[in-house]
């Protein structure tokens, strides 16, 4: 049996999310799942570091691969292989090979995700981001950023997960920022974990703060868990605009580098332009 880290980016607009799903055939983990078991002629176990939701990018989705085949090329074959495998939309970036019981999701202490708003239309990169055509007040949606770190009940901010019908509302916010480049206003946020459509609904109350519809102490209110006039579903941003980051362990979970256990791509990273 072997074990690989593998680190992916994707563009999510024609995918149903990450995770694979009875209802939704065309996913990002079905598409990885498939090139893996062409390649090793094999049944694969895979798990990623994040689920995403349909329409949502990576840069940097990680995934651990176990696979028992007497055909297992080294990490920079398999590099190559899985990307001749995948449609152009997914491209692997590194393979590591792994220690066996190395798992993507539960050994993650952290992850961030980056929220992208165009304040200009974008002949190029309209799949990747939301334009807000009205004003905004960047110094007040920062102002609101910052009361989002800490450890906070985001019950007002997430959607039901039918898949997770017990998950706390609980989170713990290592950071979260507001950052102008350009013409885009990104939203950082890293976390423990998410909740589902916990970031959209973020990003989507920190445009109103901007557009001046909500108030900075509105905002917190809601943080609070109060502010039940106000309707947060509604305000959800567009999937369009968000991207899982970066995954953060506590400590590398490959193998020690060298040139039979591990691989990386010269692929570009995400632009932000």
């Amino acid at each position: 049996m072997k074990t690989f880290k593998i680190v992916l980016e994707y563009d999510g607009t024609r995918y149903s999310g990450w995770a694979e799903q009875t209802n939704a055939p065309r996913t990002v983990m079905g598409e990885l799942r498939k090139a893996a078991e062409n390649v090793f002629a094999a049944p694969v176990e895979l798990m990623g570091a994040g689920r995403t939701d349909a329409g949502v990018h990576a840069a940097a989705q990680v995934a651990h691969l176990r696979v028992r085949s007497a055909k297992v090329p080294p990490p920079a074959r398999l590099l190559r292989a899985l990307n001749d495998e995948l449609p152009a939309d997914i491209a692997v970036l590194e393979v590591d090979e792994a220690p066996p019981k190395f798992h993507a999701r539960h050994d993650a202490v952290s992850r961030s995700y980056v929220y992208q708003i165009s304040r200009r239309k974008t002949a190029f990169s309209k799949k990747f981001v939301w334009w807000v055509k009205e004003p905004l007040d960047i110094a007040r949606m920062a102002e609101a950023a910052a009361l989002i770190a800490g450890r906070h009940d985001f019950a007002r901010f997430r959607a039901k997960d039918p898949t997770r019908p017990g998950e706390s509302s609980l989170v713990v916010v290592a950071s979260a920022t507001i950052e102008e480049q350009d013409d885009l206003v990104l939203f950082h946020i890293e976390a423990s974990h998410f909740i589902w459509r916990m970031v959209r609904r973020l990003a989507g109350c920190l445009v109103k703060v901007g557009k001046g519809e909500l108030t900075v102490a509105e905002f917190g209110e809601l943080l609070a868990g109060g502010g039940a006039r106000h309707d947060v579903a509604a305000w959800t941003a567009p999937a369009s605009g968000l991207f899982l980051e970066k995954v953060n362990y506590a400590r590398a979970p490959n193998a020690t580098p060298g040139p039979a256990t591990r691989a990386s791509s010269s692929a570009p990273t995400r632009s932000r332009s």
